[in-house]
C-alpha cells in the first residue's frame, strides 16, 4: 500500500534488522514488504535489500538502505506515549538493552542511532497541568531523570520531593 505520507528512515544496510526489531517491540507494528534492488546502487548490489516498508505503532515508515552518508540525530525522534511504569520500563529496556543507549529526560537511542522518547502519559499530564507550580516541580524532576519514573513525577506534583 502506498500512503500519502510515509516517514523515510535512512540506514546503512540494516533497514530490515531495524524494522524487524521495531515490529517485535511495539504493538501495532509490522514489516509489510521487503524490496530488493533491481540493479547495483552506490551502497549495494543488485538483489540487496534496498527498502523495507514497515509500520511503528500504526505509523507508515520506509527503511532505505542508503549507505553511510547520513546518520540519525535527535532532530528526529519517535515519541511513544506509555500508559504505566511497566510499559515504560519494557520499551526502555528493549531499546537500551538491544545495543542502544540512554539519554536524558526519557530519551534513548536504538542501536541504529534512531532516537526515541519513551514518555509516560502521566509525565505529559503533569508538565502541562494548569497548576503551574506542580507542572514546574514535575518538569524539574524529569530533568534529573534518564528513564522516566512515574512515581517520582507524581510525588513531585504533590510536592513530596
Amino acid at each position: 500500500m502506498i500512503h500519502k505520507n510515509t516517514i523515510c528512515l535512512w540506514y546503512d544496510g540494516t533497514a530490515l534488522d531495524a524494522a524487524t526489531f521495531y515490529a517485535d517491540t511495539f504493538p501495532d507494528s509490522a514489516v509489510h514488504a521487503v524490496h530488493r534492488a533491481p540493479g547495483d546502487f552506490p551502497s549495494g548490489r543488485e538483489g540487496d535489500v534496498l527498502t523495507v516498508d514497515f509500520s511503528v505503532l500504526g505509523i507508515p515508515c520506509l527503511g532505505l538502505n542508503g549507505g553511510d552518508a547520513f546518520r540519525h540525530s535527535e532532530a528526529f525522534s519517535f515519541q511513544i506515549a506509555t500508559d504505566d511504569q511497566a510499559e515504560t520500563d519494557r520499551l526502555w529496556a528493549a531499546i537500551v538493552g538491544n545495543g542502544g543507549e540512554e539519554s536524558a529526560c526519557g530519551w534513548c537511542r536504538d542501536r541504529w542511532g534512531l532516537s526515541w522518547q519513551i514518555t509516560p502519559r502521566a509525565l505529559t499530564e503533569a508538565i502541562t497541568s494548569p497548576d503551574r507550580a506542580a507542572a514546574k516541580r514535575a518538569f524539574d524532576a524529569m530533568m534529573t531523570m534518564r528513564r522516566i519514573d512515574i512515581a517520582a513525577i507524581q510525588a513531585a506534583v504533590r510536592g513530596n520531593t
